[in-house]
């Protein structure tokens, strides 16, 4: 079966924030590529989703996966697709971010 990859707003913006620190650090091209592979391995999980790691102690149903050792891709998978809730680049504490969400969501 496969899956249908699609970003969170939040993903979206947290890649967008990333082109633009390897841009500001390197060059534009550089963070064009590296932003680019980051899209291409989360759209790789069409055909292999539940790679990673389960983190149900984090958020019911969360899986972690790495890009390059330096980039944390945090999604989930249901019947039918695959969604990316976020990217976290150079050691950011995604846990907490992601429970803070989670916990903000349950309260609404």
């Amino acid at each position: 079966m496969r899956y249908r990859v699609v970003f969170s707003p939040e993903a979206q913006e947290q890649l967008v924030e990333l082109y633009r620190y390897i841009a500001e650090a390197a060059s534009p091209a550089v963070a064009a590529r590296y932003t680019d592979a980051i899209v291409s391995y989360c759209e790789s999980l069409c055909m292999f989703p539940l790679r990673g790691t389960k983190r149900d102690d984090v958020r019911p149903g969360l899986r972690i996966t790495h890009y390059r050792k330096r980039t944390v891709i945090a999604f989930d998978v249901d019947t039918e697709r695959v969604a990316i809730i976020g990217l976290f680049y150079g050691g950011q504490d995604y846990e907490s971010i992601l429970q803070e969400a989670f916990d903000d969501d349950m309260e609404r």
